[in-house]
């Protein structure tokens, strides 16, 4: 057997011409498929393999949900304040401006109004993003002044929760917004005004305790977690080993407590079909 030895400098070979991929060109679901970040895209952010919807934000909600993208934001300026001067691994005040810095965002949710299939809606959703969807003052008055608005100009109102819970930085403050924007819900339905409720993975906490929960209509996508508190927190608890799953949007549908389940590219019409119904539009 004959042994062979480059020894001329600066001779490539293809695995020395391998170049780093961008990132952002691909994305891996969970179960290990991977497509494209274009393709992702044009397929509502759902894997097309496996159909797994992955994690997106108002952003990406806006767009699948308002006709060509066009909406007015309301009360986009509006950001928390650190009225307990909270520090805990390291100071609020600091962990906003970071989370602000690094989203690109005011908040964790964002309110607009819009079309959507040509009728007018008002829709405040909400972003993991910004320290964990975690409902602050900030994400409790801007629901609150979203739903007057609604009432003033006689619209619905749906509400995209994706959330940790309450924001434990504010303390009390954070847990008031319950109570605020379930008032407010009541003022909605006195209108006679539908409030749609969709629930995203994850919504947690106190946002399923409160105004998740209570939509004339309440929804979720596949495979959303939908919990007050996590399994091993609920298990340790109860004492019992509970079902498999007992926290999916599958489960919750299953036992009541969901009204049904929406695939993404069907959420702009399953919708509004419930909108024409309720507000007895004519429909083309």
């Amino acid at each position: 057997m004959a042994w062979f030895k480059r020894t001329a400098k600066g001779i490539q070979t293809p695995t020395e011409e391998k170049k780093d991929v961008p990132k952002g060109l691909w994305y891996k679901s969970p179960t290990g498929k991977v497509v494209e970040a274009k393709e992702l895209e044009k397929n509502f952010y759902v894997s097309p393999e496996d159909d797994y919807h992955v994690k997106i934000g108002s952003k990406e909600y806006f767009e699948i949900l308002f006709d060509d993208n066009k909406f007015k934001e309301l009360d986009k300026n509006m950001v928390s304040k650190d009225p307990l001067k909270f520090e805990d691994t390291k100071k609020y005040s600091d962990r906003l401006k970071q989370a602000q810095s690094k989203t690109k965002l005011k908040d964790a949710i964002r309110t607009a109004v819009g079309k959507s299939r040509g009728n007018d809606i008002v829709v405040a959703c909400m972003d993991f993003a910004f320290i964990g969807g975690s409902m602050g003052s900030v994400m409790g008055e801007k629901i609150a002044r979203s739903i007057d608005y609604a009432i003033k100009h006689n619209l619905p109102v749906m509400i995209i929760s994706k959330s940790g819970g309450a924001r434990m930085m504010e303390a009390a403050h954070s847990l008031m917004q319950m109570a605020k924007v379930s008032a407010k819900l009541s003022l909605l339905s006195r209108k006679g005004l539908p409030y749609i409720s969709l629930c995203t993975d994850p919504t947690t906490g106190g946002i399923t305790a409160s105004f998740a929960m209570l939509g004339d209509i309440n929804i979720a996508e596949p495979g959303a977690l939908i919990a007050f508190a996590g399994p091993r927190v609920v298990r340790d608890t109860t004492g019992q080993e509970l079902p498999e799953g007992f926290q999916t949007s599958e489960f919750l549908l299953e036992h009541g407590f969901l009204d049904f389940i929406v695939h993404r590219r069907d959420l702009k019409n399953k919708v509004n079909d419930y909108l024409d119904l309720v507000l007895n539009r004519k429909i083309a």
